[in-house]
């Protein structure tokens, strides 16, 4: 299986990369996983919501631009379905299963991701009400994808 996450902005903090490797270490047992960064769009701290949306739309862009035709592609998003680990395992373990495995996740820029982008999405992934930073977001995902693998490999990683 190949998993990509494509995620806007550069990741600055050592731990978070620390903690990333480790994951993608880990995971390389199960499957190649790729980590896409695009960059984000420089604007002012205070936008209108026209800005606003077109900020989205230019990391839109960018984000699509690293999405194959083929891939399933699962976009974090607040207002996207949320799932206990063991329901993402079975999804994971399903679309490898039914052909599909070529599986990108989007993380977006601060202000969300563009109509554009959770269009070209299959499933809409939601962590949850909670904010986070992005560079959190991206370890809180990979450590799932992991334990997703875990459990459909019988690990008792998962308790």
């Amino acid at each position: 299986m190949n998993i990509k996450i494509v995620c806007v902005g550069k990741l600055k903090e050592k731990y978070f990369k620390d903690g990333i490797a480790e994951y993608q270490k880990r995971l390389s047992r199960f499957a190649k996983v790729e980590i896409v960064q695009v960059p984000d769009e420089k604007a002012p701290e205070s936008l209108s919501p026209a800005q606003m949306e077109e900020v989205k739309k230019r990391e839109g862009e960018r984000i699509l631009s690293k999405i194959k035709d083929k891939e399933y592609v699962y976009v974090l998003a607040i207002k996207g379905k949320e799932r206990a680990s063991e329901e993402f395992a079975k999804e994971l373990k399903n679309l490898g299963t039914y052909g599909h495995s070529d599986i990108t996740f989007v993380i977006g820029g601060s202000l969300g991701t563009s109509d554009a982008v959770n269009k070209r999405a299959n499933d809409l992934f939601s962590f949850g009400k909670l904010t986070m930073p992005h560079q959190l977001m991206r370890l809180v995902l990979i450590e799932q994808i992991y334990r997703a693998f875990m459990i459909n490999s019988g690990s008792p990683y998962h308790k």
